[in-house]
């Protein structure tokens, strides 16, 4: 018997009932070649290495792919053992291969890594596609080190298939609070004057210091342990999408990109291994049906972090 949840918990748990009715509504691999019709807005349960073979070719315009870190991990009882280097750039090459086929002419892809990982993946993108950029946001916390910087940042390598690609930074705007503001004839440049402050919206960098990595009493929380934070996908998705797209992903865990992607008007889809994480990432759509705001979003632009209060108030 499950342990009663404070009130201001918010983690989504499901029952063994629960994940049963969830986890049967995913697509499985061994259902036949389909078209791009049978998966649009739909998750598929199995592992991608096998159900990458019955997806249809050029299909995605924006993929998303958060795969195993070369970390020791358990998720869920599946297990992802560290790998030599040269093994974990086979690992990364081989899922490559198989979404590449995937791919639209003029798609773009986010890969997350951490720091080790990174330079692997990092490398071998570069055979692949033109690589754009390289991503660092700041996790809000980390484990301590005794012996070494502790470890709060992870990466997202930024990469496009074309040269000449989609990429809207109107879309992804910050608004900050503004310190020493500065005024031409006595009129604010660049910056707005409020009841709850002054404010700029700033173009985005490719440092992001206002993630809050989910936790307890967010709505969006599970019990993933590498679960992105709503706020995170839906930057890269405002960016390099447009309404009616297709979002994928291929490891997709508790269902953040294909969440995200239908808060935002994108068709998604993606494919996980685990059943568990499968009926989560269903719960997880089906909230999304009622309740489409995104931690950390509002106004049309990215607040930073722990501004929900202004969030509330702020009236232009």
């Amino acid at each position: 018997m499950q342990a009663k949840k404070a009130s201001r918990n918010k983690t989504i748990v499901l029952e063994e009932k629960e994940k049963l009715y969830y986890s049967a509504m995913a697509i499985k691999p061994n259902a036949g070649i389909m078209n791009t019709d049978m998966i649009k807005n739909k998750l598929v349960q199995g592992d991608f290495f096998e159900a990458a073979n019955y997806l249809p070719p050029a299909f995605v315009d924006l993929l998303i792919v958060d795969p195993p870190y070369n970390l020791n991990k358990n998720y869920g009882g599946e297990k992802f053992n560290k790998k030599s280097q040269n093994d974990y750039r086979s690992y990364t090459v081989a899922w490559l291969d198989k979404v590449l086929p995937l791919l639209k002419p003029k798609a773009q892809i986010y890969v997350c890594c951490d720091w080790q990982s990174g330079l692997i993946i990092g490398e071998v993108l570069q055979q692949y596609f033109y690589l754009q950029n390289r991503i660092t946001w700041q996790r809000e916390k980390g484990r301590g080190a005794k012996k070494n910087w502790k470890n709060a940042m992870e990466d997202i390598y930024f990469c496009t298939r074309t040269k000449d690609h989609y990429f809207n930074a109107e879309a992804v705007k910050q608004r900050r609070q503004v310190i020493a503001p500065y005024k031409i004839n006595g009129e604010p440049k660049d910056w707005e004057e409020t009841a709850l402050g002054n404010f700029r919206n700033t173009y985005a960098a490719n440092f992001w210091d206002d993630i809050s990595i989910p936790y307890w009493s967010m709505p969006e929380n599970t019990d993933h342990p590498t679960q992105k934070p709503e706020k995170l996908l839906a930057k890269l998705i405002l960016a390099s999408s447009q309404t009616g797209d297709f979002v994928f992903d291929p490891f997709m865990g508790s269902g953040t990109t294909a969440v995200v992607a239908k808060k935002l008007g994108r068709d998604f889809g993606g494919v996980e291994l685990n059943p568990n994480y499968i009926a989560v990432a269903m719960r997880r759509l089906e909230m999304a049906d009622a309740d489409k705001s995104i931690q950390g979003y509002a106004d049309g632009v990215f607040w930073e972090r722990n501004t929900a209060r202004l969030q509330n108030k702020y009236k232009k």
